[in-house]
């Protein structure tokens, strides 16, 4: 599974597109973006290529908006990291609905 064009996580094995158009970052230094966004993508495709999860996934949908909601936060590489990998599991458990 890897990362295409356009922010689209793309599987040989079976297709599963995520495209996020926007990513509202408020409170997240500009500096720190970068490691949010690379850590977003790395435990969204982990999770996207779960096999144990796939079955869940069957069925085809679309979410034209999920809401996170709050998520908590620490300033700084490690806590935008942190953050990244939050947002990708409720983006996974919102595609279970």
């Amino acid at each position: 599974m890897g990362v295409t064009g356009g922010g689209r996580l793309r599987s040989t094995s079976a297709r599963v597109n995520v495209t996020i158009d926007r990513l509202v970052l408020r409170g997240v230094a500009p500096a720190d973006r970068p490691h949010l966004i690379a850590s977003l993508q790395a435990e969204l495709t982990r999770i996207l290529s779960n096999p144990e999860t796939r079955a869940e996934w069957a069925r085809s949908q679309r979410l034209p908006v999920l809401r996170l909601g709050t998520l908590p936060f620490t300033p700084g590489p490690s806590g935008s990291r942190h953050l990244g990998r939050n947002i990708a599991g409720v983006i996974g458990k919102g595609m279970r609905r």
